[in-house]
């Protein structure tokens, strides 16, 4: 019989109920409600909107506010009405610098060493947020703000990038409401790799009809705003606004590219000169910051693909399709401003600007994975493919649009991170690290205009925030203790001047073999290069800057104050082993990206995939890289007309396609982007029917850039109706999510001859297998599971 419960009981109650007041009898008219445990909370008084905004892959010396060449009137605006960093740090890479601003924890104590393709089996490198580092969304959402993500991710386990994958480290996952952009780490920005909230989406335009991702965000960050108020007008927001720009690939409309039409034809080496100058006009920098060497590292030491050629060594052409390259860079900065400007100006209009605290960054140095070369397919780089001069030559009208994956070459890279020792990747040199960082809120920071000096880092961001906000960081989340927080508030600066000392005492540095700490005004960096191998990391070099009289890091201290380099070095082992930084990585970028990692679903040697389904990721996809392999489809024609896509992988840009089109079967392995394409065509034709279709390709050795060399036979049942020699990339097909489709090519398409979606037919299934069993055995089962149906 059931028990009335007595006030006596209520002790009973636990988790959000043990707070209830009420009184709970048999009878809701003898009982008393209490609404206390059930009512949302709200945010602190007076609390600001916060919109913070995320731009990759930029230096201190691009952007107008800093001295820097490329115009960004939104940036400019939000300066001239609030405060300048000059001495922001990140922590040179990406998806480790993102969960630093999510969490307040330094990188590698949020499983970030590097990024999430390049994790590992070790604490700091497993890529994935841990429990124990609760993010800022997390903590402002139980506060009683909305919270919404638009743009680049990067901070999920490449394996769940996918329909079937865990969902716990997406932005819905990690306390954000709405999402709206890329998951992985870069993306096309005209045909880009969409998720919405927790389901991956197709762009609603294309760019035949003037649609850019950027503009897409901007869109989409109003309308979240916009609806979020219509029901909750009172409540704050959090948006973390994260543009594709400045990644690669650049990409932009060519109007904004034409604006800088000759602005950098005087090269990367002046510009340097130029910029510096203008830096210290401004006070970015202090007066008589010295430039340093464009090629600091030893060449026995340094990573060829980093180096940066003079550009009085270059060609006319190079010349010309490097100051091209420039110009589409800074293009698509600006045209990425003018968008957020869009976001800004509603903010204005609609009267939350002046209790809105924006905030507007970039993730890590300019990028130099353009290798000194430039080029056309970013993709390249990391299948460790070189350019070629001849065949950019050939696209330079077409750069920044549709027909390429641009990406400039090293010493634009070195420029924009001027005046500092290399670029992105590079965390022992500010080259690597110093970014522009710009906050405006006009309610709460009186000051407009000016700079701030203190030397800070991203870890700093989240307890800023808190602090302004008026809320803690939890000691136990979720029932797990939290990590403590690796930063300090920064809200000082809103009041201190520029001169003031900063609060921060320490900062420690290491990504993909390069390593550093800053302590108190003076920085100890080692001599090394990412993706090298050369391991050997107790023989490092160790060099010693005052940064606080040399700005530039220009001159080496480390044999005038050998003691004070010892104590850093200490200092930096110190910090390693407490944040989980140990090992040390540093091999070739394709061997990182290549390692196979766990997943949910075992490893095996057959695939097999349907009609209807979303776009498969290249990391949950079948891996054909350097191995043979071969692609059966079961498919039935029932039209003379039929065409159409059976099976493709990747983009215009590296991937591989099998489809039917003028009554021929086509395969066509799209290497690199490099035309022509490696194409296979029936020599005989197909007619309505039943039939298993499909290709092989038998590795036999290694080319000298690690590309696979073999011979491919393309079949109609088993019939070898095509044969030649073909060659296979030794890394991913990309970086931006293309991914594995059946009976359509989404996106940007493999092949120029691809026909389009599968019509006239039905395709039962697409097998693909990397085990050696023999063709003709496969084709066999392959048409008996056919006939079956």
């Amino acid at each position: 019989m059931f028990s009335p419960m007595s006030i006596a009981q209520q002790d009973q109650l636990v988790g959000p109920y043990k707070d209830f007041k009420g009184k709970i009898e048999l009878d809701i008219r003898q009982s008393v409600p209490d609404w206390g445990p059930f009512t949302p909370k709200k945010a602190p008084e007076g609390a600001p909107n916060i919109l913070f905004v995320l731009y990759d892959d930029t230096g201190l010396a691009a952007w107008s506010p800093y001295g820097g060449g490329i115009n960004m009137p939104t940036l400019d605006k939000l300066a001239a009405n609030g405060l300048t960093y000059t001495q922001w740090h990140t922590v040179a890479l990406c998806s480790p610098t993102r969960s630093t601003l999510l969490t307040g924890r330094n990188h590698t104590l949020n499983g970030m060493a590097a990024i999430t393709e390049a994790s590992n089996g070790f604490p700091g490198w497993a890529g994935r947020i841990p429990p124990q580092a609760a993010t800022i969304a997390q903590v402002l959402q139980d506060n009683g703000y909305s919270t919404f993500w638009l743009g680049k991710n990067h901070n999920v386990p490449e394996q769940d990038v996918a329909e079937g994958g865990d969902r716990k480290t997406w932005p819905l996952g990690q306390g954000f409401e709405r999402y709206y952009g890329f998951i992985g780490g870069e993306t096309n920005q005209w045909y880009p790799d969409l998720v919405e909230d927790n389901h991956f989406v197709e762009p609603p335009s294309s760019p035949e009809n003037g649609y850019h991702l950027s503009k897409d965000l901007a869109d989409q960050a109003i309308s979240m705003i916009q609806n979020q108020k219509a029901t909750s007008p009172s409540k704050p927001w959090f948006m973390f606004y994260n543009p594709g720009a400045n990644h690669a690939p650049h990409q932009a409309p060519q109007e904004y590219i034409a604006k800088y039409k000759g602005k950098f034809d005087g090269g990367y080496d002046a510009y340097r000169s130029w910029v510096l100058a203008r830096m210290i006009e401004k006070g970015v920098m202090p007066k008589g910051t010295q430039l340093t060497e464009i090629n600091p590292i030893p060449e026995s030491q340094a990573n060829p693909a980093d180096a940066v050629r003079p550009w009085d060594t270059l060609t006319p052409d190079e010349r010309k399709l490097f100051s091209r390259m420039a110009e589409v860079f800074a293009g698509f900065s600006e045209y990425t401003d003018a968008q957020v400007g869009r976001v800004v100006d509603y903010l204005e209009q609609s009267g939350q600007l002046d209790n809105t605290i924006v905030l507007y960054a970039a993730d890590n140095g300019t990028s130099g994975e353009g290798s000194p070369n430039g080029s056309v397919n970013e993709n390249k780089f990391f299948n460790g493919y070189p350019d070629d001069i001849a065949e950019n030559m050939k696209l330079i009208d077409q750069l920044g649009g549709p027909n390429t994956y641009e990406h400039f070459p090293t010493g634009w890279a070195t420029a924009f991170s001027t005046p500092f020792r290399m670029f992105k990747r590079y965390a022992q040199y500010s080259g690597g690290t110093a970014d522009p960082l710009v906050i405006s809120w006009p309610k709460g920071i009186k000051a407009r205009g000016e700079l701030r000096d203190q030397y800070h880092h991203s870890v700093d961001i989240v307890p800023t925030l808190l602090d302004i906000v008026g809320i803690e960081m939890p000691k136990v989340y979720h029932g797990v203790e939290q990590f403590p927080l690796s930063g300090v508030s920064m809200k000082y600066t809103f009041e201190a001047s520029p001169d003031a000392p900063t609060q921060k005492k320490r900062q420690f540095y290491s990504m993909l073999g390069t390593r550093g700490i800053w302590e108190d005004g003076w920085l100890a960096a080692t001599v090394h290069a990412p993706f090298t191998g050369r391991g050997h990391f107790d023989q490092d070099q160790w060099q010693l800057f005052h940064v606080d009289a040399d700005r530039s890091e220009s001159t080496d201290l480390a044999k005038q104050y050998p003691e004070k380099l010892e104590a850093l070095k200490k200092a930096w082992l110190e910090e390693a082993k407490a944040n989980l930084a140990l090992p040390v990585d540093d091999r070739p970028a394709p061997e990182i990206l290549g390692v196979e990692r766990p997943s949910g679903e075992p490893v095996r040697d057959r695939y097999v995939y349907y009609p209807g389904t979303s776009p498969v990721p290249e990391g949950v996809a079948v891996n054909v890289r350097s191995r043979s392999y071969k692609i059966l489809a079961n498919v039935e024609i029932t039209k003379m007309d039929a065409s159409g896509v059976i099976f493709a992988h990747g983009s215009r840009f590296g991937g591989h396609t099998l489809f039917i089109k003028d009554h021929k079967l086509y395969y066509v392995y799209n290497f690199l982007g490099i035309q022509p394409e490696q194409q296979f065509v029936s020599n005989i034709d197909l007619k309505p029917g039943k039939y298993t279709l499909g290709m092989e390709f038998n590795r036999s050795e290694a080319g000298p850039h690690n590309e696979s060399l073999g011979t491919t036979k393309l079949y109609i049942n088993d019939q070898v109706v095509a044969e030649g020699a073909m060659r296979t990339q030794p890394g991913k097909f990309t970086l931006s999510g293309d991914g594995l489709c059946i009976g359509y090519d989404s996106g940007d398409a493999v092949s120029r001859d691809t026909p389009g979606e599968f019509h006239g037919g039905t395709i039962q299934g697409v097998g693909i297998t990397v085990e050696k069993a023999a063709y003709v055995d496969l084709v066999g089962e392959a048409q008996r599971a056919l006939m079956r149906n």
